[in-house]
């Protein structure tokens, strides 16, 4: 039991779930328009815990203290880890289109600077993660881009009126599942990042959050034409992650937002497939 409980936390922890439910997004997106194709979805799954992971590191200082023994602990084995996902996701960037990797940088570029700081003046420097209310607004415009715009670019998809609504969509979900992970961190996040939680308090976010909800579901009706299955499987997303958003507090289980609410896009990419078989 032991050794399960080990192996559950080298994979929440080594960000191999966030991977996989940026990779369900990516599908997500590309199984709307037919494509079943999966290197842009595993591209953009070692990416993310190559990602994840150089973040994690780079901050282990200032992240909760179970989290910190659990990685200097491992610190060689989720190196290793990354390493490997580098490796891999080099060798699947080469196959890429030209024009998605482009549309990737400016992506790739936020991570970067979300933690390692860049000169503004001759002798101070700035990380993105420090701006105020930037952090949420980051993850959700990274998570969009990389699992709406990137793909459908790399398979020649126009960039019309409906792709950017699931943009839009696609950031305002990410955004809302993001405030349960900064009301758990509320007490461990620097003041000077200034998040939702910390300025406005923990009910007024889950309020925005609420709204972000309500619009990530009204715009599926701006989608000409509206259909059922769609709907549907919107309409429950949002009541799912509406639920863990309300339910979340500061002193949440250390699996509730690592695991169960980033689960919610794993429940989405199912409810797909279980559409598409049930229409097929």
């Amino acid at each position: 039991m032991r050794t399960l409980k080990r192996i559950f936390d080298f994979y929440i922890l080594s960000n191999i779930h966030v991977g996989f439910a940026v990779f369900c997004l990516t599908k997500i997106t590309l199984l709307a328009y037919g494509i079943t194709d999966n290197l842009v979805p595993f591209f953009v799954f070692f990416s993310t815990v190559a990602s994840y992971n150089f973040i994690r590191l780079y901050r282990i200082s200032m992240i909760q203290g179970w989290i910190f023994e659990f990685l200097k602990s491992r610190k060689k084995l989720i190196l290793g880890l990354t390493f490997i996902c580098v490796l891999i996701l080099l060798y699947l960037a080469l196959q890429l289109q030209f024009a998605a990797l482009l549309w990737l940088l400016p992506f790739g570029l936020f991570t970067f600077f979300y933690v390692v700081p860049f000169g503004v003046k001759k002798h101070s420097s700035l990380a993105l993660r420090s701006v105020a209310f930037l952090k949420l607004f980051l993850i959700a415009i990274s998570w969009a881009g990389v699992t709406v715009l990137v793909p459908l670019v790399n398979y020649h998809i126009e960039i019309d009126k409906v792709v950017v609504l699931t943009f839009v969509q696609r950031f305002l979900f990410v955004a809302a599942i993001t405030i349960p992970f900064d009301i758990r961190d509320v007490d461990y996040d620097d003041d000077a990042l200034k998040t939702l939680p910390q300025v406005i308090g923990i009910n007024a976010s889950k309020k925005v959050g609420l709204f972000f909800l309500m619009l990530f579901l009204g715009m599926e009706f701006l989608k000409v034409p509206v259909t059922a299955v769609p709907l549907r499987i919107h309409f429950f997303v949002a009541v799912i992650a509406l639920s863990f958003l309300f339910k979340a507090t500061k002193t949440q289980h250390r699996y509730y937002s690592s695991f169960f609410v980033e689960s919610i896009p794993i429940i989405w990419w199912v409810m797909v497939l279980a559409g598409l078989t049930l229409t097929a």
